[in-house]
């Protein structure tokens, strides 16, 4: 499915149903699943990248056994608001999963969700609020950065027009 504006996801999203946020990064993909009324957000899981076809499997599990209706997918933007090279990876990480995901994953709706700072964020949090050391922190920053993205994009969903 291709990607879709807020609004065009509320009105296609059923009255309940998870959504899945994803943290694209080169190494590693943050998830992280909201509850079936799509209020809360919860870090799920860290998957270590390593071939495609692996990898859009392992998502499209996670999305099956969660009941995922859609996809929010961080969009790394800059500072200014302008889109660099880490950008064109997510988007590209994006069509990947429209042209080559299993079919329960490919059929999706997909939002962007500015992701600036999140894990800048999660990782402040983790070190103020927990004490937790640099090798825990490692561990769960993209989970809970995936976390952060699903929260900003369940508040925009909340305020699209329908």
């Amino acid at each position: 499915m291709p990607i879709i504006d807020f609004p065009e996801l509320k009105a296609a999203l059923v009255r309940d149903g998870r959504l899945m946020a994803l943290d694209v990064g080169s190494k590693t993909i943050g998830v992280a699943t909201s509850d079936m009324t799509r209020r809360l957000a919860t870090p799920l899981t860290t998957l270590k990248r390593t071939k495609l076809a692996s990898d859009l499997a392992a998502l499209a599990d996670l999305a099956s056994k969660h009941e995922v209706k859609a996809l929010a997918v961080g969009l790394p933007l800059n500072m200014d608001g302008s889109e660099g090279p880490r950008c064109q990876s997510v988007r590209q990480f994006v069509a990947n999963i429209a042209n080559h995901g299993p079919p329960a994953l490919a059929a999706l709706p997909i939002v962007l969700q500015d992701e600036r700072l999140s894990t800048a964020a999660v990782t402040r949090g983790m070190i103020d609020d927990y004490d937790m050391s640099r090798a825990k922190r490692a561990e769960r920053v993209d989970a809970a950065a995936a976390a952060w993205i699903l929260e900003s994009a369940l508040a925009r969903l909340a305020r699209s027009p329908t």
